[in-house]
């Protein structure tokens, strides 16, 4: 999926929340999507990590499929999103110290109270399963509930493309780009020697 750099720019300056209440994100009713992106994006800039995290997430994008789609009304994670799903975690699994966050969609059918909390469950649903795939749990930053307001497809019916999670590159573990810029030794290694280790599926 070909992402611009003026959604990766307002995308990931987003700092995690802290904590989720009944399927409902803290401060989500103060935060429509602009709430602290400012300062966090400011932060990024002054610490030399945005153009990073730019690039790594652009090279995320061109890898591996970001985006796996559900049935309708559903969690279930079919065989297709299970592939995606572990090529993902192969993935994170190269970049140590790489942050993620997984975003969660629904189509329009139904309100958007109902689909805010479907799309909560299924970002959850994608953590747990890249959890079980050997991704630590400190590397995945937030789940996020978009609901049904950033459909892929315009439409007030049934659209399997709009029910669907999306996983980016948020930021760097411990708040550093330098640890890319000084061990390209290790990336080679682990990206041409460790990535051909195989991993056992857990579903």
């Amino acid at each position: 999926m070909q992402v611009s750099r003026r959604t990766l720019i307002v995308g990931l300056a987003a700092l995690p929340l802290a904590a989720c209440t009944a399927g409902v994100e803290v401060g989500s009713e103060l935060d429509e999507g602009g709430f602290g992106n400012p300062t966090a994006n400011n932060i990024l800039v002054q610490s030399g990590q945005l153009p990073y995290v730019i690039d790594l997430a652009e090279r995320f994008a061109l890898d591996v499929p970001t985006t796996v789609t559900f049935d309708f009304n559903s969690t279930y994670l079919d065989g297709p999103a299970r592939a995606i799903l572990l090529r993902q975690a192969d993935w994170i699994g190269q970049f140590p110290e790489a942050m993620f966050r997984v975003y969660g969609h629904t189509d329009a059918v139904g309100s958007a109270a109902a689909n805010r909390r479907l799309g909560m469950r299924r970002a959850r649903t994608v953590v747990a399963f890249l959890i079980r795939n050997g991704v630590p749990r400190n590397r995945l930053q937030a789940v996020v509930s978009e609901g049904e307001t950033q459909p892929l497809i315009q439409t007030t019916e049934r659209e399997r493309q709009n029910r669907r999670t999306v996983t980016e590159v948020s930021g760097f573990w411990q708040q550093s780009p330098t640890i890319i810029n000084g061990q390209y030794g290790q990336v080679i290694q682990r990206e041409f020697i460790e990535s051909a280790t195989q991993r056992p599926i857990v579903d």
